[in-house]
């Protein structure tokens, strides 16, 4: 394996993990959701961060960490409180309780998406792969803490 395979079995496991994600039932904002999902790891990671810190961890424009917290504020995802020391800016943390959506979106099997990228309902086949996504997701995932940064 090479940087660009690493690179696009990503960008395949991201396809999956939208097509994963639940729709129904949840309101507004079902799409768009890389930006947010980067915003509430980062959240996750680094409670109390300002709009302008997650910005700069993440690579993502101030405009899109800005409606991406709006959205999970919205939601219920993250709280805001104002900047002690400076109080133009606000500081974001996660939710204290989990919202219903949120509840949803994280109890949501990726089985049936991981099937039809596999090609295959045979529920071992799956099992498998979802058994090696979860030990790579215990060894590089953001949890782990061994995760690169920018």
């Amino acid at each position: 394996m090479n940087g660009v395979d690493l690179f696009l079995l990503g960008r395949t496991l991201m396809k999956i993990g939208e097509e994963a994600m639940p729709t129904e039932g949840l309101g507004e904002h079902t799409r768009g959701v890389r930006s947010v999902l980067v915003v509430v790891g980062d959240v996750r990671e680094h409670p109390g961060s300002s709009v302008g810190e997650i910005a700069e961890r993440t690579g993502l424009p101030q405009s899109a960490v800005s409606t991406a917290i709006a959205r999970l504020r919205e939601t219920g995802a993250v709280v805001t409180t104002p900047d002690p020391a400076d109080r133009r800016r606000v500081l974001i943390e996660p939710a204290a309780r989990i919202s219903a959506r949120v509840a949803k979106v994280r109890s949501t099997s990726v089985d049936g998406a991981l099937g039809e990228a596999l090609g295959s309902d045979d529920p071992d086949d799956i099992a498998e792969v979802v058994g090696l996504l979860e030990r790579l997701a215990s060894r590089l995932g953001p949890r782990a803490g061994t995760h690169p940064r920018s």
